[in-house]
């Protein structure tokens, strides 16, 4: 069994810094301690390394990609995106449904479970898509394979849209795990999508891409949402929350004890809508759409008040020529794993808000692995997966792809929408399940990943 001595270390775990060093035995944390390694330490382990004062902090989990595989390789695969994701501190991550085919069956999750044990850089796991017609399925679903199951009230890329007022009862009704939930109203969709055709035909800017998904949307099928959980006592987790409304619904303070919890992303928190109009702003289009400086702003507040729960990124690549042309033509997404964890830490160290080092670890790393109760990850302590990732601040400076794998084997997303902001932040190393599998310039190991079992009854307690 190898051992790995990571030491002069500011580790920052469970809302606490520890300024010492971390033994990794193997896959597993050994200890975790203040000052520094005794020389017998340090002489029975097979790599001792001095990080120098940088910080150490729990491996970021995303719980919302879209890695495309399989069926849309021509965009990412489960490969390259898992690469991105370590390169930039994320060591597990959780897939979404909407790839070719969907995954709506147990047997589609099991096919991406093997794709990823034989390709994937990080550990994985894989949401079970909902549809009108698969509550059976989902209520045979083994809890500990999933995190939970995936639900579209508004239309969004891949057409998985439930519109059936009887199936979307029933699943709050009957299903006991998580339900994660794309919240926009499909009826206001549609009408903010005519209205837009009669005003200008097919020549739609993308900076009205915010008209076109207006917030009143969001606010509708959240609040929709919420009403549901709370009449059935569901376990629900609202999305990419992109709004300072919807905000009114969901209550502040520790994650422990919610049943409604909520997520946001990145771009919510950096860009405003009429970001859009700028040289490449179509880079920015999502779903659902980045709204106004005030929602921003409100989102960003959220962060420290704990309105909110978890930062993922959504991320979804498409290749270039797929993000050009007009409202109607430029599709929706945009790669963010592999900038994530440095965006967010970046935020942090802005004076003009509350947010600390300790929350940013609390959102992309203890709540993921809290809300999904997954097995012994997302903390640096004993016996838990040493999954860490060593982030030091830098210099300002401009996000880019960068050659974080050989060039035949990088993702062909080779665009960020990222490029337009500045971080203060870098990945200096990431390690998966105790092996270092990027050094901050290459990924270098494949093999360390593991599939991420769910529901843990021990992290469901903490």
């Amino acid at each position: 069994m190898s051992r790995t001595i990571l030491y002069n270390a500011e580790m920052v775990s469970d809302n606490r810094r520890l300024h010492g060093y971390i033994v990794v035995a193997g896959r597993e944390i050994e200890k975790i301690a203040e000052g520094e390694p005794s020389a017998e330490e340090k002489a029975g382990a097979d790599v001792v390394e001095d990080l120098g004062g940088r910080l150490l902090l729990p491996g970021a989990i995303d719980t919302h990609v879209h890695f495309r595989e399989p069926g849309l390789t021509h965009k990412a695969s489960i490969a390259t995106e898992s690469a991105a994701a370590v390169s930039g501190g994320v060591t597990s991550y959780i897939d979404m449904p909407n790839t070719r085919p969907a995954t709506t069956t147990m047997a589609a999750v099991a096919d991406k479970k093997r794709i990823a044990a034989e390709r994937s850089y990080a550990n994985y796991g894989f949401f079970l898509g909902v549809t009108n017609s698969n509550l059976d399925e989902i209520q045979r679903a083994d809890r500990h394979e999933i995190p939970g199951v995936k639900l579209f009230m508004g239309s969004s890329t891949g057409n998985m849209l439930v519109d059936d007022e009887s199936t979307m009862s029933q699943l709050f009704r009957t299903y006991k795990g998580v339900i994660a939930v794309h919240a926009e109203d499909e009826a206001l969709l549609a009408a903010a999508r005519k209205r837009l055709a009669e005003q200008y035909g097919e020549a739609q800017p993308v900076v009205l891409h915010s008209q076109a998904r207006p917030a009143e949307a969001c606010y509708k099928a959240t609040e929709r949402a919420v009403a549901l959980a709370r009449k059935y006592g569901t376990r629900l987790h609202i999305l990419h929350v992109s709004t300072a409304r919807e905000l009114s619904l969901l209550s502040a303070g520790d994650m422990a004890g919610k049943r409604i919890t909520a997520e946001t992303c990145p771009h919510y928190l950096l860009f405003e809508e009429n970001d859009l109009g700028r040289e490449q702003g179509y880079m920015l289009k999502c779903n659902p759409a980045i709204k106004s400086s005030a929602d921003r702003d409100a989102l960003v507040k959220a962060l420290s008040d704990k309105l909110i729960d978890t930062i993922a990124t959504d991320h979804a690549p498409h290749l270039a020529e797929e993000k050009q042309g007009t409202l109607l033509q430029a599709a929706s997404g945009m790669p963010g794993v592999r900038f994530m964890l440095v965006e967010m830490l970046t935020l942090a160290a802005r004076s003009d808000n509350a947010l600390s080092v300790e929350r940013v670890v609390e959102l992309t790393a203890h709540n993921p692995a809290r809300l999904y109760g997954i097995e012994r990850r997302g903390y640096l302590r004993r016996g838990y997966y040493a999954d860490m990732v060593v982030v030091e601040p830098t210099a300002k400076y401009r996000p880019e792809v960068g050659a974080y794998l050989p060039a035949e084997e990088m993702s062909p997303c080779s665009w960020t929408p990222y490029a337009m902001t500045e971080v203060g932040y870098r990945v200096v190393s990431t390690y998966v399940n105790g092996e270092k599998v990027y050094d901050g310039e290459r990924v270098a190991r494949r093999g360390a990943a593991m599939a991420m079992r769910f529901g843990s009854e021990e992290d469901e307690r903490k």
